[in-house]
């Protein structure tokens, strides 16, 4: 059961206390109060875990300060989207709002190398106006020998090159709860000239003590990746995990499952799913075409399969890109044969808002034919 609070309502205040009080009296349930940041306003809900069978959905509607009571049927109590009308889960950080319906690029190299890689990167990155990137200083490669990733050690300097060229974001991958803390650490030390979105990567997509980690800090929000060979509904019981701990700053990324149907790409591009997971959640939703593809390979009509990829996720309604460039693919420590170069950051970033103006002019048009199909009943009420 979710408890959705009028507006005015204040979260520390005698009406949510009548309200908390009213619940408590019903044994076997707990509460927590959370914020749901809105286009246009902050919403406070209450959280009702447990039996709730018994509880009437009148008596608690009649209380003072309540706007409505949501009844939770499906498994994703706290990021799930249980009503037509729910607000999207949507966050402010460092500048930037993160929801259903804003559109973010975040570009960058797979694994930081060198200082001048990564500022000719983040010039790149400001000279077409984008504030937001991916830099991965923590590496978890599948063989042992392969370059993990300079660690905490690159942190001072990207985070100053990043302050520099007025990055606001760097989406992160962490793998152990120890990088949260070497983060935040190295962050502070910095003066913060820049902001962390903490990745959880395909292959910790089921280690539920970092996701319990990166959930029960409110500090950074949290970009998770689809596990490669797991369903959207382990997926997105993961994010709850995280949602469960007390963070739902959650962006949820499809980046391609594993399996040889996808040949030659490295995975079988899942970008069909952007428009599922919206309507199952309240969660803004990322693409990863780099790793969907896996490969810089030009098609006959001469764009990029990468573009293409990116172009699916897009025109379906994603709201957050991550793409890897780099500014010299051959050298390269991670993922290099599929990093496109920095003179194609321009055509890229183009070629999304192309594709980004086209899915606007679709939802238009679907409006436009939505209230055409009322008109009728709507004359003849009138009538």
């Amino acid at each position: 059961m979710i408890i959705i609070l009028k507006p005015d309502v204040d979260p520390n205040g005698p009406e949510v206390q009548r309200i908390l009080e009213t619940l408590h009296y019903y044994q076997g349930v707990t509460t927590r109060i959370s914020g749901v940041t809105g286009a246009e306003r902050k919403v406070i809900e209450i959280y009702v875990i447990g039996d709730t069978s018994r509880i009437p959905d009148e008596e608690i509607a009649m209380l003072p300060g309540v706007e409505r009571v949501v009844r939770v049927s499906k498994k994703y109590r706290l990021i799930g989207r249980h009503t037509a009308d729910q607000e999207s889960l949507g966050f402010d950080y460092n500048g930037l709002y993160f929801d259903q319906d804003s559109f973010y690029i975040f570009a960058g190299l797979c694994a930081v190398d060198t200082p001048e890689h990564v500022e000719m990167m983040f010039a790149a990155l400001k000279e077409v106006g984008i504030t937001t990137s991916r830099m991965g200083a923590y590496k978890p490669r599948t063989n042992p020998y392969s370059f993990q990733g300079h660690g905490r050690k690159c942190l001072p300097w990207l985070f100053e090159l990043a302050g520099k060229y007025g990055i606001r974001c760097i989406a992160m991958e962490v793998c152990k709860e120890a990088h949260i803390e070497e983060i935040y650490e190295e962050l502070e030390r910095a003066g913060r000239p820049t902001g962390v979105m903490l990745q959880i990567g395909t292959r910790n997509a089921q280690n539920f003590e970092l996701l319990k980690a990166v959930g029960s800090q409110e500090e950074f929000p949290v970009l998770y990746k689809r596990g490669m060979g797991i369903t959207i509904e382990e997926s997105l019981n993961a994010c709850e995990y995280i949602a469960s701990e007390g963070n739902r700053n959650i962006v949820f990324c499809l980046r391609g499952v594993k399996t040889n149907l996808g040949d030659p790409h490295r995975n079988l591009v899942d970008f069909a799913h952007v428009p599922v997971v919206k309507g199952l959640t309240r969660l803004p939703v990322c693409v990863d075409p780099t790793h969907s593809v896996g490969r810089r390979q030009i098609a006959p009509d001469g764009i990029h399969e990468i573009f293409h990829a990116a172009a699916q996720g897009v025109i379906a309604g994603a709201n957050m890109i991550l793409v890897e460039f780099h500014p010299r693919p051959d050298k390269a420590l991670c993922d290099g044969p599929q990093a496109l170069t920095l003179e194609e950051l321009p055509h890229f970033v183009e070629d999304m808002k192309i594709v980004r103006e086209a899915y606007q002019q679709r939802k238009d048009l679907a409006s436009r034919y939505a209230l055409q199909s009322l008109s009728p009943s709507i004359q003849v009420v009138r009538r």
